[in-house]
């Protein structure tokens, strides 16, 4: 059951739309299910000879019995409180209990007070009513109203609870703020796919992605297309920002800003220059790669820094895992922006909802994801990936690590209670299993076709390698369609050299394999990127020297679980 709660200016034409047919004649049998006086509020729903202007005298009496100049500009409370999909349609005299406890509960007219606002409750739906109220009380003074939002959500919970409804996460107040119903509208007369504030945070949230600096974060809101102004102390330095699509206006043609903290909480200058000001950001590269980097290059360095930040979510440092969060968020970003189409739809949706993962009430500020934020600036400036061969390959390797790194989230969030964040991270790892699927099966394909050429004695080294390693699921493995990939995979690192029961078991090491989707999938991109093997059968090999990048970059030789598994095997080729 969700309340949604705005305030405006004008009850007749509220009122007009809630009796009216509706933008697509969506409303069916207006009419009121309760009301703060039945004998005095008047329903033009169901009695002929009421109209919709005696039913807003009556409402704004209070607010015109005062002077005009004390009068709120404001005085219309609105809240439209809906069912969650699947719920069961409420009678009018369970969906007026409901009304009534939440106009009780937000302030608006507690029980028993009989100076308090005048208010309606109007249905012409079957999952949803329309709570309507005037903030002027009987006696001339404004309710107390503070944090109705806060306290219209926790008494929905008690109401789902004690109705049998679906019981839906609560909020913890880190939510970004929901487009209102005026700009949803808005949206759908333009043509827009979606409301001007949710396009502005998408951008704004890529524009921050693996930015070094204000200035590059500024540089992108404007090569975005957006417009951009900022607030400017007399130092010269940047005091606030704002932001407003190309076109959107308001009735008096003046475009429509959005300041940062109006978008999302993490979204404000204070927050960005947080992030910004942790410290340097490394290209997102290793070795001696200059200027513009292969995009497959730093989808494998993306790949290994991701692998370990999914192991700190499973340490005891909250703050070290909440800068991990965030830095996922901006890889996420930065993915969505470089895919390829097949894929970018699905991407963006995923970094869409992981974008409320990374907000929790866990601060960060003293910890380090350079390494993770500089993997994101370098899948940036290596641009698009084509989807095929080494790219796509490299693709599907840094997708098969996050979807477990989303997993990881999902498990480190329900623990601490953060529900809404733990739906978000549930949420985007549905959407990067579907960009993975379509990533992965070619470059798969290939290594199973590779695999099924294999002499049956090389096949069966490489499984007695499963077996030695893996003893108890060793039979799993062998029967799961993947395994020829696998079996590939293992007999191209031993004709590089590698000892394919040491390799295998130190990717193992690395980190738990339980909430892998698919076992065989997960071990062959560990072994290829840990073995530097090409990410694709039959492609160039990977440039080998390829330096690990730990979650923390602060210290030179600093190595976690993940770093040392892998360096374990490195260091066990076959002699």
């Amino acid at each position: 059951m969700v309340p949604d709660i705005s305030t405006g200016g004008r009850t007749y034409g509220l009122l007009a739309y809630l009796y009216g047919p509706g933008r697509r004649d969506e409303h069916t049998d207006p009419h009121l299910v309760a009301s703060w006086l039945p004998e005095l509020a008047s329903d033009p729903g169901r009695d002929p000879d009421a109209t919709l202007k005696q039913l807003t005298d009556r409402l704004d009496l209070p607010v015109l019995a005062l002077p005009k100049d004390r009068r709120p500009a404001r005085h219309v409370w609105h809240c439209p409180v809906r069912t969650a999909p699947g719920d069961r349609h409420l009678t009018d005299a369970e969906w007026a209990q409901v009304a009534r406890r939440i106009i009780h509960a937000t302030g608006i007219a507690e029980e028993g007070d009989s100076q308090a606002c005048r208010w309606i409750a109007v249905r012409h739906a079957e999952d949803h009513i329309h709570l309507v109220a005037t903030l002027v009380r009987e006696d001339g003074r404004r309710p107390r109203r503070h944090q109705d939002g806060i306290r219209a959500q926790a008494e929905c919970r008690r109401i789902e609870a004690e109705f049998g409804l679906q019981v839906l996460n609560p909020g913890d107040r880190t939510a970004a703020q929901r487009p209102t119903s005026a700009e949803r509208s808005k949206a759908e007369r333009t043509g827009r796919p979606e409301p001007s504030r949710e396009t502005l945070r998408a951008s704004v949230r890529q524009a921050l992605a693996g930015a070094a600096n204000e200035e590059e974060f500024f540089r992108r809101l404007r090569e975005a297309g957006l417009r951009v102004e900022r607030r400017l102390a007399p130092s010269g330095d940047t005091l606030g920002y704002k932001v407003a699509l190309p076109g959107d206006r308001n009735r008096d043609g003046e475009p429509i800003w959005f300041s940062g903290s109006k978008l999302a909480p993490d979204l404000s200058l204070p927050k960005i220059c947080q992030r910004l000001d942790a410290g340097p950001l490394g290209s997102g590269l290793s070795g001696d790669d200059q200027h513009r980097p292969h995009p497959a290059h730093t989808r494998r360095t993306a790949a290994q820094v991701v692998e370990g930040a999914a192991a700190t979510l499973t340490a005891d440092d909250d703050e070290d895992a909440a800068a991990q969060l965030v830095g996922m968020g901006e890889l996420l970003d930065a993915l969505a922006q470089t895919s390829p189409i097949s894929t970018r739809g699905e991407l963006n949706q995923a970094a869409r909802a992981f974008e409320r993962a990374t907000r929790a009430h866990i601060r960060a500020e003293r910890s380090d994801n350079r390494a993770i934020r500089s993997a994101a600036r370098g899948i940036l400036r290596a641009g698009d990936a084509l989807g095929r061969g080494e790219d796509g390959g490299a693709t599907a390797m840094l997708l098969s690590t996050l979807v477990l790194a989303t997993i990881a989230a999902v498990h480190w969030h329900s623990a601490r209670g953060h529900a809404q964040q733990a739906a978000a991270a549930r949420q985007a790892a549905w959407h990067l299993r579907a960009a993975y699927r379509s990533s992965s099966a070619s470059p798969l394909s290939a290594m199973r076709e590779q695999g099924r050429r294999l002499t049956p004695s090389a096949r069966r080294l490489q499984a007695d390698a499963v077996s030695s390693a893996l003893p108890d699921r060793v039979d799993e493995v062998l029967a799961d369609p993947g395994w020829d990939a696998l079996a590939a995979t293992l007999d191209e690192a031993e004709r590089a050299g590698y000892e394919p029961t040491a390799l295998l078991q130190g990717v193992i090491d690395q980190r738990e394999l339980e909430s892998a989707d698919t076992l065989t999938d997960v071990l062959v991109w560990r072994l290829r990127r840990t073995a530097q093997l090409p990410a694709t059968a039959g492609s160039a090999p990977h440039r080998p020297g390829t330096k690990v990048v730990s979650v923390r970059q602060g210290a030179a030789e600093h190595t976690d679980a993940t770093g040392r598994a892998v360096a374990r095997a490195n260091r066990s080729p076959r002699r």
